[in-house]
Formats: structure tokens, sequence, C-alpha cells
């Protein structure tokens, strides 16, 4: 989904095009999210971009992308440019550390 939204519409609310500019977004990544995942692929990661035009647009991650769409917002912008693309995520294994089996690091050491 690569889109502008325009925020200075005679006649609406700029509050409300906003809401309706989130609602959209999070629509779509949810519509995306429930897509059947390909084989070898664990979950479905997003590339996104925002800025106040598409050829200003910065990459954003996905947890940040409202937030950074607020701050543009703040800027005193009369529109917004979004670009959210569906890829295929892979999962990575977490690190093994060195006392793996204690629950508690540190308390095997107090005993003689």
């Amino acid at each position: 989904m690569k889109k502008t939204y325009l925020l200075a519409i005679e006649g609406k609310n700029r509050d409300r095009l906003i809401e309706a500019a989130k609602h959209d977004i999070r629509k779509y990544i949810k519509r995306e999210r429930a897509k059947a995942l390909l084989k070898d692929v664990d979950f479905w990661d997003f590339d996104c971009q925002v800025g106040a035009a598409d050829t200003s647009a910065v990459p954003v991650h996905v947890a940040e992308l409202f937030t950074a769409i607020d701050a543009l917002i703040a800027a005193d912008g009369s529109q917004f440019y979004v670009a959210v693309v569906a890829k295929p995520g892979h999962r990575t294994p977490r690190p093994v550390s060195e006392t793996a089996g204690s629950s508690h690091p540190g308390l095997d050491d107090d005993f003689e």
C-alpha cells in the first residue's frame, strides 16, 4: 500500500481525516497478516516508509509507524505519504546463554 493522505480537504474535519488514515493503515496491516503464509515463512513482516511526500519518505519500523505519522502531523503538515509493503519474515533463534540450565544465574555460586 502506497498512498498520500491529504489532511486539508474543504468541509472535512482534520482530526477525522487523521483517524481515517490511521484506520486505513491498520486495516491493511491486519488484512495482510491474515493471508496464508508461504512455505518456510514464519510471519509477515512489513517494510514501512513515512514522509511528507514520496520523495522524502524515510524507512520506519512497523512498531514506530504511527508515532512517525504523529510527528509529521505535529509539524503542521497538510499531507503525509505512507508506504507499507508486506514481505516474508523469518524468525532468528535466540542465542544460547552460558547458564542455560539455571533459572537464576549467580545462585549456583553460593554453594560450597
